[in-house]
């Protein structure tokens, strides 16, 4: 992987094929990997930009507080690295988070959006408070706690549930922490979705145990002109579940 240095840290990235510029944002807690088979799809329609969050993969873990706007920041920083002014975002998950404060923050350098197995409201009180707890705990054991509490929820399919499982486990214990912190602290940003002007795209497994396909419903309900895939028997890893339908709705963005 190749890396620059942007806000203090230093950020990995992969770059494949040519065309529009589509970034490939991961979810929690992964890495750039988990696009591979996405990757050979979407290689000759747009030129792919696929980097590790920071904390994540080979990006730089940081031991103090973050925000989903600095996360926002370093992707800008990518861009200019690369000579970019605007990019398409795809992003799943936490990785949808971050490409929606990127929307926010930077309302003019975004072409189109996709929320993979995302959503946009922010998290119930409940929901915050149990990431914090999460957090307390994986600070005590390690991230032993989140592979065994997530990995299966992550997929019905046995081979996909393997690879996230091994890659959970090669994350530190500051990037699980710190990103479970950021998450719950993170703003609602639906009424973003309204104003939003590009094409958003909406992917999202039916059986998605992790967050339920109701959540893209309802940023469909609030931006009719939106493309809403559900793709029938997905979990939360349709770019790996289902590489093909997940490469073809993407391609929307174009």
């Amino acid at each position: 992987m190749k890396k620059i240095a942007v806000n203090n840290i230093e950020l990995a990235y992969e770059r494949h094929g040519r065309g529009t510029p589509l970034v490939l944002l991961h979810g929690f807690p992964l890495d750039h990997s988990i696009w591979a088979d996405v990757v050979p799809l979407l290689e000759n329609d747009f030129d792919l930009i696929l980097p590790d969050l920071r904390g994540f993969g080979q990006s730089t873990t940081v031991s103090s507080p973050y925000s989903m706007s600095e996360m926002a920041a370093d992707l800008a920083g990518l861009l200019d690295a690369l000579g970019l002014e605007k990019a398409a975002i795809a992003g799943h998950s936490m990785g949808g988070y971050v490409a929606l404060a990127f929307a926010k923050a930077f309302p003019d350098r975004i072409s189109g959006l996709a929320l993979v197995g995302s959503q946009a409201a922010g998290d119930t009180p409940e929901r915050k408070e149990g990431r914090y707890k999460t957090a307390s705990e994986v600070d005590a054991k390690g991230v032993q706690v989140i592979a065994d509490g997530m990995a299966d929820k992550l997929s019905v399919k046995q081979p996909v549930r393997d690879f996230v499982r091994s890659l959970i486990l090669q994350q530190s214990t500051l990037a699980v922490t710190g990103a479970l912190k950021t998450m719950a602290e993170r703003e609602d940003l639906s009424p973003l979705i309204t104003s939003f002007t590009g094409p958003i795209v909406l992917i999202h497994g039916s059986v998605d145990d992790l967050i339920p396909v109701e959540r893209a419903q309802e940023i469909k309900s609030l931006k009719p002109g939106a493309h809403l895939i559900e793709l029938s028997g997905a979990g939360h890893m349709p770019m790996m579940e289902e590489p093909s339908e997940t490469a073809a709705a993407l391609k929307i963005l174009k």
